[in-house]
């Protein structure tokens, strides 16, 4: 039965019927099959969502739209622009600087990509830089907005694994900021091997009038993860705080946004939060399907018999995580796969705070691997050049992330240093 119902689901999932429908119409016949009471699902699924860390998903989303439409984007890319675009590469890592910057807000990452790479993209190609590098290069930074926190798939992660989200996000941060570098490190070296263009140096002037207008965008994240590690807000609270303070600034500071945009500032979020929300419930009776049919103690058991390792374990998740990552966006990965994960990551001593990590950075692969690559559409979207030249552009990049990936799963430090010393 359990083969039937994996098979089922995908088989679904090809013939592009929603992920969560997916989910609970191939569960519900599993369990109606072992005969199960299907009258319990509806309230399953509202109790999995009636949780007060997942109200940080909407709050987080609301606040990186209304910075992408409000202006708060476009003002701090300018004073980025005006301190290192006249440097070789100077506009690619304005690209990945105002993409870390945005992520620790939105915590999407096609919320990311679609802020950054709207600006970026024609600016990129307008100095010199080919269009296709452009592309795969907004489309990978754009991925920074599911690992440096705030991030929506760490917040599911915490909810299922019942991890405090305030550790993951810390175990995120330098992760993200080491991703970050490497990036920036492979932009320069790219654009002084291609010698692509530079901008004109702007003036101190300017410099100072641009970072001024800016210094209310780029304070925004300091506000959200100081009051979380501080102690002094949730992470659910943090996110409305964003809230107030992005439509703050992009009402009475920037001046970007007016009542008549309420209409489609709200529906953006509504239904990103809603398509979110929708995976989660479905999720619910899935995993409500494994642990009636006992699933994940039959694969834990037989990882036990068959002496299985940590790192045979580890390399057998990061490619199946590669392959999923092609077709499901990452809160349905978490989802179905994290509650089968979870004894067997205490039977063979991996850490689920470092887990997180290592799965976080395989969705981020994900959101740029075909076909369904969700930061591919968003970057085609926005370009209206082909998936296949986006694709192309992209390659690099994916090999850098998987050099990445490889140095966080043997230096599980680099994701647990910052945890240790807050707690401490």
């Amino acid at each position: 039965m359990e083969w039937i119902v994996f098979i089922l689901f995908f088989l679904l999932l090809l013939l592009r019927v929603p992920v969560a429908i997916a989910l609970v119409f191939s569960a519900s016949l599993a369990l109606l099959d072992s005969g199960f009471n299907l009258d319990v699902l509806p309230q399953k699924m509202f109790s999995a969502l009636n949780v007060a860390t997942l109200m940080a998903i909407p709050g987080f989303i609301l606040a990186g739209v209304l910075m992408s439409r409000g202006g708060i984007s476009k003002a701090l890319i300018d004073a980025l622009r005006a301190w290192v675009g006249h440097y070789s590469g100077g506009l690619s890592v304005v690209t990945i600087l105002a993409c870390a910057v945005f992520a620790a807000i939105s915590g999407s990452s096609p919320a990311t990509a679609a802020a950054i790479g709207a600006i970026m993209i024609p600016g990129m190609v307008a100095a010199g830089y080919s269009k296709r590098y452009s592309m795969g290069l907004v489309a990978a930074a754009g991925t920074l907005g599911i690992l440096i926190p705030p991030s929506i798939p760490l917040i599911v992660y915490g909810t299922v694994a019942e991890e405090s989200i305030g550790k993951l996000f810390m175990a995120g941060f330098v992760p993200g900021l080491f991703l970050t570098l490497v990036l920036v490190i492979a932009a320069i070296i790219y654009a002084k091997v291609k010698n692509f263009g530079r901008l004109p140096k702007a003036s101190w002037e300017e410099r100072i009038k641009l970072s001024i207008r800016a210094l209310p965008a780029a304070f925004l994240p300091f506000l959200i993860l100081g009051t979380i590690y501080m102690g002094v807000a949730t992470p659910t609270e943090a996110s409305v705080v964003a809230c107030v303070y992005s439509l703050i600034m992009a009402v009475f500071v920037y001046r970007q946004i007016s009542w008549k945009d309420t209409q489609a500032i709200l529906r953006e979020t509504v239904n990103t939060s809603a398509m979110i929300f929708f995976i989660i419930a479905g999720a619910t009776v899935f995993g409500l399907y494994l642990t009636n049919a006992q699933v994940p103690q039959d694969i834990a058991a037989w990882i036990m018999e068959g002496d299985v390792n940590k790192w045979t374990f580890l390399i057998a998740c990061n490619i199946l995580f590669f392959i999923m990552g092609m077709f499901l966006e990452p809160t349905s990965i978490i989802l179905i796969t994290l509650p089968i994960f979870l004894p067997i990551l205490q039977l063979l001593g991996i850490d689920v705070i470092h887990f997180a990590i290592i799965m976080t950075v395989n969705m981020e692969l994900g959101m740029i691997t075909p076909p369904v690559g969700l930061n591919l559409f968003v970057v085609s979207g926005i370009t209206r050049e082909k998936l296949e030249e986006v694709v192309k552009g992209v390659m690099p990049f994916i090999a850098l992330m998987v050099l990445v990936l490889v140095i966080i799963i043997i230096w599980p430090s680099l994701s647990l240093w910052l945890p240790v010393q807050m707690a401490n």
